[in-house]
């Protein structure tokens, strides 16, 4: 989950060094991103055409107290609900509200969940009904852009080359990367070092070491990469009003390369989700 501009968490993060975690880091995350893949999960049933994305706030915050987690979105710098919930053009940020989704939507949930003081980010697409071919491949291109962007995840590598990876499979299909918004580090925190660009900034280059943990998470549009903020402060959308889509995983960096802390445990991390 963002909730934060790439200038605000620059701002904040700078090039201090990130937090360095060790085995039970780790194992907190994946108890904290496996609630929240779950939580993710759980929508897959209520998605439909009529359901208002206030009542998916309502499953998610429901879920959360039930499972003795916390909603990390909820009241964070004044947003008001506890999941965001992005339609069509809107590329992250929206905030819940009681307009039914519509056949041929496509949405982004974006889900973070305290769980023992630790936090799980995971967002996904869904699509509202069938959809348009062209909603089916960016939210396929996103997907492939995010689990691109991991697969450069790994010692000795440093933060740009997964924005490198991201920006160009993205580019490469004819998509734009987004260059407001970011992923970050995540752990007891919610927003705290590296940042994690999705394209490449030689300016900001970090390199990556076993033990850090953070989020990917590529916001990929179908036509120009400019957003805007409306008036609530929060719901960004892309400034030509074409679709924007997202996708977003809490990984570890390993030994090895890394691990994936918010996996669906149904196998349902990209749509369509059931048959």
């Amino acid at each position: 989950m963002t909730l934060d501009s790439t200038d605000q968490i620059e701002t904040r993060t700078g090039h201090r060094r990130p937090p360095i975690h060790g085995p039970e880091g780790f194992e907190a995350m994946r108890r904290a991103g496996q609630l929240t893949a779950k939580a993710l999960d759980l929508m897959v049933e209520h998605v439909k055409p009529g359901v208002t994305t206030e009542a998916l706030d309502r499953i998610a915050f429901e879920f959360a107290m039930d499972h003795g987690a916390y909603p990390a979105p909820l009241f964070y710098r004044g947003y008001p609900k506890s999941i965001c919930t992005s339609i069509n053009h809107v590329v992250c940020h929206g905030i819940p509200n009681d307009k039914p989704l519509r056949e041929g939507d496509i949405v982004n949930i974006d889900v973070t969940l305290i769980v023992d003081g630790w936090h799980g980010d995971s967002s996904r697409m869904f699509y509202v009904g069938p959809v348009s071919r062209k909603a089916e491949r960016l939210c396929e291109i996103t997907w492939e852009s995010l689990m691109r962007g991991i697969a450069a995840v790994k010692p000795g590598a440093t933060t740009n080359a997964i924005g490198a990876a991201i920006q160009a499979y993205a580019e490469g299909e004819r998509c734009s990367v987004v260059r407001d918004f970011c992923g970050h580090g995540v752990g007891r925190a919610f927003h705290e070092a590296p940042t994690i660009l999705h394209f490449v900034e030689p300016a900001y280059d970090v390199p990556l070491e076993p033990g850090m943990i953070f989020t990917i998470e590529p916001m990929i549009n179908l036509g120009r990469p400019h957003v805007k903020v409306l008036g609530d402060g929060w719901t960004a959308v892309t400034r030509d009003r074409s679709l924007s889509a997202q996708f977003e995983h809490t990984v570890g960096v390993t030994e090895t390369g890394c691990e994936i802390f918010t996996l669906s445990p149904s196998g349902w991390d990209k749509p369509p989700y059931m048959g």
